[in-house]
């Protein structure tokens, strides 16, 4: 039974080499503790039970923390802070006519209509997305306060 606790170690370890999503990582444990239960002789359901309960502590206790380390944490970029933030229309945007500016943090920027509407200079828009160097805009509701 040992040899294929060494055959099921070697498996998961070069599945879990192909990949890096942390998937048979639990798998390969399980199965040295397993080889070491059949080298010391002990009953096959034994060996079964340890795999799975080395595997399953294994899979519960590590793969929260390591999660942190697989998975790569998204920086926002410039561009994503843009999202949200009011700006003042300093030419009208029309997308037909394919015109229009804001001024959005002492920059100005080529804009268009989200919702292709036509929006006056000099009215508050905010920013609902960027597509190339373009902010595409939606006026802005007046909020009470």
């Amino acid at each position: 039974m040992a040899i294929l606790w060494i055959i099921l170690a070697v498996g998961f370890l070069v599945i879990e080499l192909s990949t890096v999503a942390l998937i048979s990582l639990w798998f390969v444990a399980g199965a040295l503790a397993a080889l070491i239960a059949a080298l010391l002789d002990a009953a096959i359901w034994l060996q079964v039970l340890i795999f799975a309960l080395v595997s399953l502590l294994m899979l519960l206790a590590l793969r929260p923390f390591l999660r942190k380390f697989v998975e790569p944490h998204k920086v926002p970029t410039n561009v994503d802070a843009l999202l949200g933030k009011e700006a003042v229309v300093t030419e009208v945007i029309d997308n037909l006519a394919g015109s229009g500016t804001v001024r959005l943090e002492g920059k100005t920027w080529t804009a268009r209509a989200a919702n292709n509407t036509r929006i006056p200079a000099g009215m508050v828009v905010e920013v609902q997305s960027v597509e190339g160097v373009k902010l595409m805009v939606t006026p802005a509701f007046v909020r009470s306060e």
